[in-house]
């Protein structure tokens, strides 16, 4: 493994995490995180110093053969997640339980995992909350749900392994120029016009703020919101 600084980014094929991957990359060593071996393959191929690591996160026996090659970690990032919206009335079990098991028990098995790693190397945890990690709303509840709960993850875990070294990083971005926004707006009925939103390098740069922060603090908590101001 390089001497260079390495970090794992779960999905880092698309959106936010590609982004976030587009940024370390010229400081990194590159996990490439997702399910894809031939995309995540390509993908690598096109930063300085990456490969990939595929893995079904919510499959214990994918994630436990992906870590086990991993003896050095300095930031983990999760970037990898599921939007889905709709009334509490009319929302499965099986999409409640589809969302948690995405945004929460995936991000909670695979941090158990390398924290063995992240202690070893004073590293970080960074995770890609939202702003649905602090308000709820009509039709949010489910994912709203997961962010919460991913909030008090991530609030525990940075007091318990503050004794262990290892920083912890929510970053809560409000709505972000993605295909999941496009689809989002699909869903409720509205034009979709992505230079009116967040654009995934500006939480890219967030990402990298809390990086790049020396040892002696952390950036644990950072929201960024759309100005709401027209670009036209």
């Amino acid at each position: 493994m390089t001497s260079t600084p390495v970090a794992l980014i779960t999905g880092a094929s698309r959106g936010i995490g590609r982004a976030i991957a587009d940024d370390l990359a010229a400081t990194h060593h590159l996990l490439l995180g997702g399910r894809d071996r031939t995309a995540l393959t390509e993908l690598a191929s096109s930063y300085p110093s990456a490969e990939p690591f595929v893995a079904e996160l919510r499959d214990a026996g994918q994630v436990a053969a992906a870590v086990s090659g991993i003896d050095r970690l300095d930031v983990l990032i999760h970037s990898a997640g599921i939007l889905r919206m709709g009334p509490v009335a009319e929302l499965t079990d099986d999409a409640w339980r589809e969302s948690f098991e995405v945004n929460l028990f995936a991000v909670a098995a695979l941090t158990r995992a390398l924290l063995p790693v992240l202690r070893a190397a004073g590293g970080q945890v960074v995770t890609i909350n939202s702003g649905s990690g602090y308000t709820s709303g009509a039709s949010s509840a489910i994912y709203s749900g997961t962010k919460f709960a991913l909030r008090a993850f991530t609030d525990a875990l940075r007091e318990e392994e503050r004794q262990h070294g290892v920083r912890v990083s929510s970053i809560h971005p409000g709505r972000v120029a993605t295909d999941m926004q496009e689809e989002l707006h699909a869903w409720e009925g509205k034009e979709y016009s992505a230079e009116a939103w967040i654009q995934p390098d500006q939480v890219a740069k967030a990402v990298r703020l809390a990086v790049d922060t020396t040892r002696e603090s952390a950036i644990e908590t950072l929201s960024i919101r759309p100005s709401g101001i027209s670009l036209r």
